[in-house]
């Protein structure tokens, strides 16, 4: 059983109230591993007061080819047990593209893709090589009526201690995605400083869970993070302008 002995401590409350990044449907990614793992993560974040949750799959064609036919189909699997069990929080879906040859021919002919809000569309890149295409790859995305988010920017080798370029991609209208975790050191201290930095700079437009487990979900809920919380009330973050969306 799930969490078994966690508890959410009293008091803990994001002031967000829609998460834009997770990978909470079974089956499509490296994400949670059955329906009951997802109701799980999703009554967790109910508790730390989400009202909506925009997961997002990847979609990587050496890896992850998940179709928006794919992906749709197994939300609805998850929405069915959420209705099933009465719980009050609205699941959507969109998609964490992964920035290749295949999403940049898509954009190139422009195919639809899975977007969020106000066409919001979220990607990643590799972690530690700059793809030559990227400066590219947003403009298309701009010019295809999208507004590009750049999943966890802080996680990005290639971005850490690059101000230069981090500036560049803000001027092209790139909207940055923030890992909460980021925030604790889950992955690295030097993505815990670059994660400090942006958001002590005001760059941070989302800040996303990213959650792919009942464990992460239950790192999410501690204590660890309970002292974050005031930071995520920044009038640019804009995750609660979802709610009407």
């Amino acid at each position: 059983m799930f969490g078994l002995f966690k508890k959410t401590p009293k008091n803990t409350a994001f002031p967000l109230r829609v998460d834009i990044h997770s990978h909470l449907l079974p089956g499509l990614d490296d994400g949670v591993k059955s329906v009951e793992e997802s109701i799980y993560i999703l009554k967790t974040l109910k508790k730390l007061g989400y009202q909506k949750v925009v997961t997002t799959p990847h979609v990587m064609s050496d890896h992850y080819p998940n179709s928006d036919t794919a992906i749709l189909k197994k939300l609805a699997v998850v929405q069915a047990q959420l209705s099933k069990e009465q719980l009050d929080i609205e699941l959507d879906a969109a998609a964490e593209y992964f920035l290749d040859e295949t999403l940049l021919s898509r954009l190139a002919t422009q195919e639809p893709l899975l977007s969020f809000g106000k066409k919001y569309l979220l990607f990643e890149t590799s972690f530690l090589n700059k793809p030559f295409f990227l400066e590219e790859a947003i403009f298309k995305m701009n010019t295809n009526g999208y507004r590009p988010v750049l999943a966890h920017p802080e996680r990005y080798v290639y971005l850490q201690g690059n101000w230069d370029l981090i500036q560049k991609l803000r001027s092209m209208n790139l909207l940055f995605q923030l890992n909460m975790l980021s925030l604790t050191g889950f992955y690295s201290n030097e993505v815990k400083r670059l994660a400090r930095e942006l958001l002590q700079a005001g760059m941070i437009d989302f800040v996303g869970t990213d959650c792919h487990s009942a464990y992460q979900a239950d790192i999410i809920a501690g204590k660890s993070m309970q002292k974050h919380a005031k930071a995520f009330d920044a009038p640019h973050i804009l995750n609660r302008t979802l709610l009407t969306l």
